[in-house]
């Protein structure tokens, strides 16, 4: 059964603990792409590892400038990466983001630098990402639970009408490509919906909505799961639930996210052995079946329906704001994980992680997710010491400050013994920190 592949078998499951991974003491130049608070969050990581020796992020922000060397370059870039790799002596490109995964920078590397390791999986992996309606196919031909759907572009648009006619909402509307996060509308009036559909494929997200997917709505609570996997085995991480909407009260239009919580209360064993049956272990079996190369993060992003696990969608790396509180809670050294990826070896790892709760709340640009203006000083940060902060849309002005330069400027995650602690450190801590028209959410975890 192609199952058994990923199914860890007894003896090492015995063992691992006293069978620890041989990793090669290697020390490793590493490379992140990306500028968020997620490659903030992993540079922090990666650079706390004893295997660590030199850090380069591209193009980074004003954060991880203080811990690592900042590259200005464009990450679609692919030959100008491969420049950056050839004269660091990167041995390890970690991909954040995932447009330059979707466009295929792994399957560019394997063919013109095999033996740098990147953590991402191939183009065709990536699709489980770049295209909803392939993510939709791929479920339903391995049997792994999600809503019914109809496909629905302009030329067939009266299919839409009518599907929508025909069922009771709430409509959820997804943009087929990448849309930042916004691609996802949820309606409850019909006639709203119609117009909704026509405006996205007449452009409303660009190309990523020439395809639209309507989907059954499903009524339950989110939650976030993300695995590290060699393309046959995987290492569970911490989960974590994020907060999309700009309002308190989860009201208003979705942002990229507004904060995160990690662990989440409602998922306890008894879930997460029905999301391995029936999500992880599928998923990748189908993608073994389908010969597509994988090595790398999957985020699942799933809901609980009267107790059962339904994925709302993939995401072919690891979720911002999520990376901003399932990191800091891993204990497991990074590169030992990543070395164990590049030897199928992740079975002979065991993943450690911090019991306490860890909360992040974003801080955003006032206007965000619309029209925002950029270049505000961002002053305070070092006044905070219970809480860390996470730079994402930030910039060094020319007197050596720090501005703003993005919708989600900062991430500030803080532990405690319960969610609510933890919620109020990181208020604490935004209380000190300061930039013109600032905005966020004073409730995330509210629902747990």
């Amino acid at each position: 059964m192609i199952e058994s592949k990923i199914i860890i078998p007894i003896w090492i499951v015995f063992n691992r603990l006293t069978l620890p991974y041989n990793y090669s003491y290697t020390l490793m130049n590493v490379l992140i792409l990306g500028g968020g608070g997620r490659e903030h969050a992993f540079a922090i990581k990666i650079q706390e590892s004893t295997l660590c020796n030199n850090l380069h992020v591209a193009p980074g922000n004003a954060g991880t400038a203080q811990i690592a060397k900042n590259h200005s370059i464009d990450i679609l870039d692919f030959e100008a990466v491969k420049a950056l790799v050839n004269s660091e002596s990167i041995d390890i490109l970690l991909v954040g983001p995932e447009a330059p995964l979707v466009e295929g920078i792994c399957d560019y590397f394997k063919s013109e630098l095999p033996e740098l390791l990147v953590i991402g999986p191939s183009k065709a992996g990536a699709q489980l990402e770049g295209s909803k309606a392939y993510a939709k196919e791929f479920m339903a031909e391995f049997d792994i639970p999600t809503a019914a759907y109809v496909e629905i572009n302009i030329n067939n648009i009266e299919d839409g009408y009518r599907y929508i006619e025909e069922n009771a909402g709430p409509y959820v509307l997804k943009a087929d490509g990448l849309a930042a996060g916004k691609g996802v509308l949820i309606i409850s009036d019909g006639q709203e919906a119609k117009d909704s559909l026509k405006k996205m494929l007449n452009g409303q997200f660009g190309a990523a909505s020439k395809k639209v997917v309507i989907e059954e709505f499903l009524d339950g609570v989110e939650f976030s799961v993300f695995v590290l996997t060699d393309g046959q085995y995987y290492s569970l991480l911490p989960i974590a639930k994020d907060y999309k909407r700009i309002g308190e009260g989860d009201k208003g239009p979705n942002t990229g996210g507004m904060g995160a919580v990690s662990p989440v209360p409602f998922v306890d064993d008894e879930l997460i052995s029905e999301v391995k049956k029936k999500i992880i272990i599928p998923t990748i079996s189908g993608l073994q079946k389908r010969n597509i190369n994988y090595q790398g993060f999957i985020f699942f992003g799933l809901i609980k329906v009267n107790d059962e696990p339904y994925v709302i969608e993939y995401n072919c790396r690891m979720g911002d704001p999520e990376t901003e509180v399932v990191l800091p809670r891993l204990q497991s050294d990074l590169i030992e994980l990543f070395e164990a990826l590049r030897d199928q070896k992740l079975y002979e790892i065991s993943i450690s992680k911090k019991e306490e709760f860890a909360t992040t709340v974003v801080m955003v640009s006032g206007g965000y997710p619309g029209s925002y203006n950029k270049g505000y000083p961002i002053t305070g940060i070092e006044q905070v010491t219970e809480s860390m902060v996470y730079q994402a849309g930030t910039i060094k002005s020319d007197d050596g400050g720090i501005i703003t330069n993005g919708g989600r400027v900062l991430a500030v995650t803080s532990f405690g013994k319960d969610i609510q602690e933890s919620v109020n450190k990181s208020l604490y801590s935004i209380d000190r920190i300061d930039f013109e028209q600032k905005n966020y959410r004073k409730d995330i975890g509210f629902d747990l």
